[in-house]
């Protein structure tokens, strides 16, 4: 089942911000994030805020239906706007993900995405991403999506080896990722993602190699890479405890990484963050940089996670406690925190850390500056940027990225 959520201080039932966190407000990026938490099965690694219908049976009644969630959500749109006054921000990036969006029909996903127009108005050049399973959508679902306004789409592909999607109880079909994003592309967007997941109990490498094969083949400008982490609870951790498949090690990650980076290096991608490759600047997803740059967004739906100007708040999890607040007018969310300034430094150096262009040397303390100068002995952080004062990772030092960061923070 998902994970649990965090503890913090209660939320007021308005959704109501302390003052200072439209504080300088202008000079920050908005985004959303709207949750899409319906799937049609649950793979056996996922601990996402995901429910399949037999999950939902009797523990929610219609205010649980996928049928009229773009309603819901639509709620917590308006309340966005109620909660951030007269804020005069456009949005400049919305992600709809899940879960798995494209269960929901195109047409809901392109209300969902007007009621955020209509509320706040979109940046003239905003981009507009939703996640898609390769096995839910069609030539006229996409066609819809970008007549609708979306301009940039990520399909989950995991890999492109039955075997290995089979461990991942994942349902596409191989190949069917890669005519997806041709699919895509005739529907006419501009920008699209291949979500890929390496490590995999019995994947060797050259299934990799084939998966990545597949993936840069099929044509798109963006790819992620993540490593595949076995949470306790899921399908897949407890195949693993009773010894039904065997469990990836570290040194397996790394390998797989590596060759990651020289394939995508030597098909015209750069990756400007651990996990993701762009082959231009533009490609680049501009949402989850408000992530890693510590922007603004508001996240929407069931277990969302928000954060504006210091302030980071959460939604509650189940879908129909979610639409039962908004039925009642009050605010889903189930708690908050705020940031200290010291909370934003070392957020500031985790997130930013994982970047192409790294962090300033400035946010280290005594500590962490002395453990930069080991990293840069170690061969973790380019010469070249140190020098200009940012840290900055080196191919080593992406494969050590945690450990690295945990030293900087002290």
């Amino acid at each position: 089942m998902p994970s649990a959520l965090p503890d913090g201080d209660p939320m007021p039932e308005t959704g109501a911000l302390p003052r200072h966190a439209l504080a300088g407000a202008a000079d920050r990026p908005l985004g959303f994030y709207l949750h899409v938490p319906y799937c049609a099965t649950r793979c056996g690694y996922c601990d996402f805020n995901t429910y399949t219908a037999t999950e939902l049976r009797g523990s929610g009644g219609v205010l649980a239906s996928r049928d009229n969630y773009a309603d819901t959500l639509a709620d917590e749109v308006r309340l966005a706007r109620k909660v951030l006054g007269d804020d005069p921000r456009q949005v400049r990036t919305v992600f709809v993900g899940g879960g798995t969006p494209t269960l929901l029909a195109a047409g809901d996903l392109v209300r969902m995405l007007g009621t955020i127009r209509d509320e706040f108005g979109l940046a003239e050049d905003a981009e507009i991403t939703t996640e898609a399973n390769p096995e839910s959508v069609d030539p006229a679902y996409l066609a819809a999506l970008r007549e609708g306004g979306f301009n940039r789409i990520s399909f989950g592909m995991q890999s492109a080896k039955q075997h290995v999607l089979k461990v991942l109880d994942r349902t596409h079909t191989p190949g069917r990722p890669e005519a997806c994003v041709a699919e895509a592309r005739a529907a006419g967007f501009a920008h699209v993602n291949l979500d890929l997941i390496y490590g995999t109990p019995g994947e060797t490498d050259t299934d990799w190699r084939d998966t990545l094969a597949a993936a840069v083949g099929a044509g798109p400008d963006h790819i992620s890479a993540y490593a595949l982490i076995v949470e306790e609870g899921t399908g897949l951790a407890r195949r693993i405890r009773r010894g039904e498949v065997p469990m990836t090690d570290d040194d397996e990650h790394a390998d797989r990484y590596l060759i990651a980076d020289q394939v995508l290096a030597e098909a015209g991608f750069s990756w400007y963050e651990v996990s993701n490759w762009a082959t231009t600047e533009q490609a680049r997803c501009l949402h989850n940089e408000l992530y890693w740059r510590g922007a603004d967004w508001w996240g929407a739906g069931p277990g969302a996670h928000s954060h504006v100007g210091g302030v980071r708040w959460w939604n509650v999890k189940h879908p129909g406690a979610y639409a039962q607040a908004l039925a009642e007018g009050r605010s889903p969310g189930a708690g908050r925190e705020l940031l200290t300034e010291e909370d934003r430094r070392v957020e500031r150096i985790l997130l930013e850390l994982r970047l192409a262009d790294g962090c300033e040397l400035s946010l280290l303390r005594p500590a962490g500056l002395t453990a930069a100068v080991r990293a840069l002995a170690d061969g973790l952080l380019v010469p070249e940027p140190y020098e200009a004062g940012r840290a900055v990772l080196t191919l080593k030092g992406r494969l050590l990225a945690d450990a690295v960061v945990r030293d900087l923070v002290d």
